[in-house]
């Protein structure tokens, strides 16, 4: 099986660093025209730069709060084509640690739904409608094992923005099969692809480790290139008829 992207173009949320980059990454090495979106500018500069130094395919960055309505309607406008491909990997937890439910503040709650949950929605609100004029899309959304079960940060409204992508993602496969789009979910389990997955790791320390690894069937920790080979497969033309589908890639648990 060959996944290949050529002729495709894809929007990526998230990809300034960790999961997002290496998805944008990857796609434009397997022939999609991207566009890459996050935050921070200066990260998401490297992400095009480092496929141009590498001869990897075309990544054109597009700096965007995709938890502003106006700001993700104008920078979906302002992309001059119609998008093949969505994924949405822009999330985390905003610098916050678990705490006790009476220590959260209403703007606490607000800012990880917003980036995880809302953003989710505003993007793919924004590029549907073209996707419904080509007669087709894919939209995938990289959620979390917190979305299944219980969230290793501890963190309310992280466990409750990640079930809420689970369920976005199974009322718009419904809502958007007949048009040709399919809608999946990759759960991802405990990914070392950041500066905070990174804090939340050596926090555990040794023992703690070595006892999340015992409760891993692989007894080892995800790799980002776990996630994205994932990724990659429910946006290609070899998963036209998996749609409404989460995808738990966690090695076991």
């Amino acid at each position: 099986m060959k996944i290949g992207f050529i002729g495709k173009t894809a929007f990526v949320t998230g990809a300034g660093h960790g999961i997002g980059q290496r998805i944008a990454l990857d796609l434009a090495a397997a022939g999609a025209h991207v566009f890459a979106s996050d935050l921070d500018p200066v990260e998401l500069e490297l992400t095009a730069r480092a496929a141009e130094a590498s001869n990897s395919g075309v990544i054109e960055a597009r700096p965007m709060d995709l938890t502003d309505p106006a700001v993700v309607r104008a920078t979906i406008a302002g992309l001059g084509t119609s998008v093949d491909i969505l994924i949405h990997s822009a999330g985390g937890v905003c610098g916050q640690i678990g705490r006790p439910i009476e220590q959260i503040t209403p703007e606490d709650w607000q800012a990880i739904l917003a980036v995880n949950l809302t953003g989710a929605f505003l993007v793919a609100q924004a590029l549907v409608p073209g996707m419904k004029m080509a007669g087709g899309g894919r939209i995938l959304f990289i959620s979390s094992g917190a979305g299944l079960g219980v969230s290793l940060t501890g963190i309310q409204a992280y466990a409750s923005a990640k079930a809420g992508e689970i369920g976005l993602t199974r009322q718009l496969a419904h809502e958007l099969g007949p048009h040709g789009i399919t809608v999946n979910s990759v759960a991802p389990g405990f990914i070392r692809s950041n500066a905070a997955s990174e804090r939340q790791w050596q926090s555990y320390g040794e023992e703690g480790q070595q006892q999340m690894l015992a409760r891993i069937a692989m007894r080892r920790i995800g790799r980002v290139e776990d996630i994205t080979d994932a990724a990659l497969f429910l946006v290609s033309d070899h998963a036209s008829w998996i749609t409404g589908q989460t995808l738990s890639v966690d090695g076991g648990r």
